[in-house]
């Protein structure tokens, strides 16, 4: 039986989502968990790979077992699961459905601050007061009109394809101090977001016109781009799949 597991963690204290020998990672602690509570290895496979440092208010991946879970298995798992890691669901799914290839939409967020705050600096990157927020916006929706995001993409990754179908793009005021980059698509690359953010940031500083974006997008090429932002600003925050991949928890 398969099972989507939803998620959210803040990944400050982790090497990144993806289990790796070199350190800590998301995916080897709940690994480690299920295996614990469900008395057999269990592996799970991710709907993304979140940098070391980057945070999901939802993340979403599969793991199967040979037997249906217990319905206390959310809550033995947060009990044992450390406090910056919480489980937030656990849905049956078809046999085949996959977290990553079924999902059809994701969303980050990027967390901007222009205050210094001792509550927020692990999850927000604060920015100078005047940045211009209206240019970067102007620049923002040009990543609507194009498919090809090599250009923000990390070098040296197994990708077979750099496209993607960027359906918004925009940033919010929320209050006067704090500013929130949103970002919807239907698949990201790795780094693909602080990427955009990080180029994006010069626009609003006037190291680059809103014509130099484009060319950088046009030149389906990493160095074009300019350094990405920290990850503590960043978020994964929803991940949709079509209904059919759900079966009934009766």
């Amino acid at each position: 039986m398969r099972y989507f597991i939803y998620l959210s963690y803040d990944g400050t204290d982790y090497h990144g989502w993806q289990r790796q020998p070199n350190g800590i990672s998301i995916q080897e602690v709940l690994e480690d968990t299920l295996t614990l509570v469900l008395r057999n290895k269990t592996e799970i496979v991710g709907a993304g790979r979140t940098d070391a440092g980057v945070h999901a208010k939802t993340m979403v991946a599969h793991f199967d077992t040979a037997e249906p879970i217990a319905v206390n298995l959310q809550a033995r798992l947060n009990n044992l699961l450390p406090k910056d890691i919480a489980i937030q669901d656990i849905k049956l799914v078809r046999d085949d459905a996959h977290a990553r290839f079924d999902a059809i939409k994701r969303q980050y967020q990027y967390f901007f601050t222009t205050k210094k705050s001792p509550f927020n600096y692990r999850f927000a990157t604060r920015i100078p007061t005047n940045i211009d927020f209206g240019k970067m916006n102007e620049a923002a929706q040009l990543l609507l009109t194009h498919d090809d995001f090599a250009s923000f993409c990390k070098v040296h990754t197994d990708v077979k394809t750099t496209l993607c179908k960027v359906t918004e793009a925009k940033f919010i005021q929320k209050s006067d101090t704090d500013w929130i980059f949103q970002i919807e698509a239907d698949r990201f690359l790795r780094n693909m977001v602080r990427a955009i953010v990080g180029t994006l940031l010069e626009v609003g500083t006037g190291k680059l016109s809103i014509s130099d974006f484009q060319q950088i997008i046009e030149a389906k090429n990493r160095c074009a781009a300019r350094q990405s932002a920290p990850p503590q600003g960043l978020f994964l925050t929803q991940i949709e799949y079509p209904l059919e991949v759900f079966l009934s928890q009766e």
